[in-house]
Parts: C-alpha cells; sequence; structure tokens
C-alpha cells in the first residue's frame, strides 16, 4: 500500500483577480482562517477538523496499549502518518492562501498574534 501522496479538494478556490498596488491587512484567526481588510473571509478548511478527531482517536488507542509490544508500535505508525496528513492539510491551506494573497494583492500586512491568548478568549 505504502503512502499516497495527498489529494486536495477544491474547497479553497478564490477567484483570480489582477493584481493591485492595494495595501490589505490580514488578520488570523480561530474560527476562521483568516480576514481581509476588504472584508474578504477565508473559511477554516472542513477536512482539517475530521483529520484532527481521527488524530485525537488514534492518541486515545495508543494510550490504551501496553508500551513497547507490537500493537504499541503499530499505533505508534499510525499516529505518525495523521500527525503527516493533518500537517499537510494545514500547509495546504495556508500555501492556497499566501499564492492568493501574493498573486493578487501589492503589499500584504500581518497583524502580531498572540496565540496562546487567542486560544484561551475562544474557549
Amino acid at each position: 500500500w505504502g503512502e499516497r501522496p495527498f489529494a486536495p479538494t477544491n474547497e479553497f478556490t478564490p477567484t483570480a483577480t489582477n493584481k493591485t498596488t492595494e495595501v490589505v491587512g490580514v488578520d488570523l484567526g480561530i474560527k476562521t482562517l483568516a480576514t481581509l481588510s476588504t472584508g474578504e473571509v477565508f473559511e477554516s478548511v472542513k477536512p482539517y477538523k475530521k483529520a484532527q478527531n481521527r488524530q485525537a482517536l488514534l492518541q486515545r488507542q495508543l494510550s490504551r496499549k501496553v508500551k513497547h509490544s507490537s500493537n504499541w508500535y503499530k499505533a505508534v505508525v499510525k499516529l505518525a502518518k495523521q500527525h503527516r496528513r493533518v500537517a499537510n492539510i494545514r500547509k495546504d491551506a495556508l500555501d492556497k492562501l499566501t499564492t492568493y494573497l501574493a498573486k493578487n494583492h501589492g503589499t500584504v500586512v500581518i497583524e502580531d498574534l498572540n496565540v496562546s491568548g487567542m486560544f484561551r478568549c475562544a474557549t
């Protein structure tokens, strides 16, 4: 079976416009991926939540295995693959967003983030 390449969906397909010298501000968020100063909102990708739920399930399964048993090693491999999938989904969404911003806007300004504070307020 081996490793399968990640096939991204066409969920995140903003329309390309002519590049301008316009300045745009980006506000990164917890519930949405990003919001631009122009009012455009980029939602978080749907497969990301599903992949995170599966990762949590695999972590629970791993915690119930006898450490260093053959089934524990199999569970470790499954969890590592799931970590890679989650990272690939996140990277794909960010790459698409940054490509869109670079192609369609002259100057992009991003806010300074206090991520730990954002998570505390969101929950």
